[in-house]
């Protein structure tokens, strides 16, 4: 029997999977680090953190799963996308890691676009450089910690940096590095045109893999820390989000995923590269080889629903250490109390700023028509409500461009709440499908690992065989009519507030600079 592991360097966890040759999942490990914000709108991790929790995962998960190590016949990375890792010539890390929904960058996306010329930026990359991208990072390293940039010799994408440490390989894959701002997303290389225009040296990037192919092999000293066996091949893997496509099977055209984790992603597979005018959808490489795909993010999806727990579910978080319940389970169910629409209560999911319609760093979380008669069912309700809409957003401009989204395939944390499943077949107006496997980016990491080693021929034959339907959720006729008029009233709230949004950050930073420099 073989089998093949899958790592997810996530946002608050490293998660290490295994599966079987048939793509059945024998066990899972994640351990949790934190997220520094040590100013407004910023966010940073340790990659020295990063490395120790995949350490225990992956000692955890072959301990408890009693697979030999040899037995495991390759590995498979993913994890978030867009952060910036910096190491000298001996690999040291010069700093923390700047994450992807850090959003300090703003000046550094004008000035690079205004080298580039935002036509050419599309042409070349896909994509307007956004300030949760890596280029714009690199550059306000340079302009605010020159001794630091001055010492940099290697960057790298966060999983990226797991591999360095496993294999000692500087490498990448094609889907995350298509998320840097430096990359051709046509020739699926490095844009050497770019690099040149913002003067960064080709050669602190890593080499850029097709993401089932093989990038090293774990050494030795990883061998020993990590308890895999030393030789696994380990493949380029994905961003998480072409990951996690491929885990849900969307890999070929008339399939869309929408992923319900931190982040909300709807993500569309084509076959030709295809860019949105206004470069309001990113297009991205996918991790099957030749083939690409479009992306809509909204920066804080199940983000929202876990803020809303951690700041005003104190009771819930209370009744579920008693009963052993999850305090998701408890708010959910207080939320399916309150009718459609939440009683004309709005929720503008926008806790990090904004990346699909509306890229904005300064869009703000939003309760909007707030009355004596709400509760915190209508609450709660409003916030998974406001989190379809604005996935709704994104899908919207998937059809813009002439993308049928055909089936609509769920993934994600979020997913295992129906209500929240019905809430967005009815805000879609779609069949909305689950599969059999939830486990998402990991496991698609882990099916490129089966690919990248010879089990499969292709990704697509690597779905086949491993992927299948669990459930079926068809729209409410009722539910459909209802949520088009509040959707309605949603895409207008956020050009009423925009000018708002601007005004509060720019009160903010001028509090916050009076008092660091008090």
């Amino acid at each position: 029997m073989s089998y093949f592991i899958g790592l997810d360097v996530g946002t608050t966890g490293a998660k290490a999977l295994i599966i079987d040759q048939d793509g059945r999942v024998l066990g899972s490990a994640t351990t949790a680090y934190e997220m520094s914000t040590p100013r407004p709108l910023w966010a940073e991790q340790n990659p020295e953190d990063w490395w120790n929790a995949s350490k225990i995962s992956f000692r955890r998960l072959l301990g408890d799963s009693g697979i030999r190590n040899q037995d495991v016949r390759g590995l498979g990375l993913t994890g978030q996308m867009h952060g910036l890792v910096l190491l000298d010539e001996k690999g040291n890390i010069l700093r923390p890691c700047i994450m992807w929904n850090d959003q300090r960058t703003i000046d550094e996306c004008r000035e690079m676009t205004d080298k580039a010329g935002f036509e050419r930026l599309l042409r070349i990359t896909g994509n307007p450089v956004l300030p949760g991208f890596t280029a714009p990072k690199i550059l306000w390293v340079g302009k605010n910690e020159p001794e630091i940039y001055k010492q940099i010799a290697h960057i790298l994408l966060p999983k990226d940096y797991i591999r360095y440490r496993l294999t000692g390989e500087f490498a990448t894959d094609v889907s995350d590095a298509s998320g840097t701002s430096l990359l051709d997303v046509n020739q699926r290389n490095w844009s050497g045109e770019i690099l040149s225009l913002v003067n960064i040296r080709s050669e602190w990037l890593p080499k850029v893999y097709e993401s089932p192919f093989i990038t090293g092999k774990v050494t030795s000293e990883a061998a020993s820390m990590t308890l895999l066996c030393e030789g696994t091949p380990v493949v380029g893997g994905g961003g998480d989000q072409a990951a996690g496509a491929v885990g849900t099977g969307t890999v070929r055209q008339g399939i869309t995923s929408v992923v319900l984790g931190t982040s909300g992603v709807v993500f569309t597979h084509t076959d030709k590269l295809k860019i949105e005018p206004e470069g309001r959808l990113h297009a991205f490489c996918h991790a099957v080889p030749g083939t690409w795909h479009l992306m809509g993010v909204t920066l804080a999806a199940a983000g929202s629903f876990r803020w809303f727990r951690d700041v005003l579910g104190d009771t819930e978080i209370s009744l579920a250490r008693h009963t052993g319940q999850d305090a998701y389970e408890i708010l959910t169910r207080e939320a399916s109390l309150a009718e459609r629409g939440s009683e004309g209560l709005l929720f503008l999911p926008y806790l990090s700023g904004e990346r699909t319609p509306y890229p904005d760093p300064d869009a703000k979380g939003t309760f909007l028509g707030l009355t004596l008669r709400h509760s915190k069912p209508h609450l709660v309700r409003s916030v998974l409500e406001g989190v379809a809409f604005s996935l709704r957003d994104c899908l919207e401009l998937n059809r813009s461009m002439g993308i049928n989204a055909g089936q609509i395939r769920l993934s994600g944390g979020g997913a295992r709440s129906s209500l929240w499943r019905q809430i967005l077949a009815d805000v879609f107006n779609s069949e909305i499908v689950t599969l059999t496997s939830t486990e998402g980016a990991p496991y698609g990491a882990a099916l490129l690992a089966a690919v990248g080693t010879g089990e499969f021929n292709t990704v697509e034959e690597a779905c086949d065989r491993c992927l299948a339907a669990a459930d079926y959720i068809e729209p409410d006729a009722e539910g459909v009519k209802v949520y088009e008029d509040y959707y309605g009233i949603y895409k207008e709230m956020y050009p009423m507030l925009k000018n708002t949004f601007k005004t509060i950050s720019r009160t903010v930073n001028k509090e916050f600079h009076s008092k660091t420099k008090n």
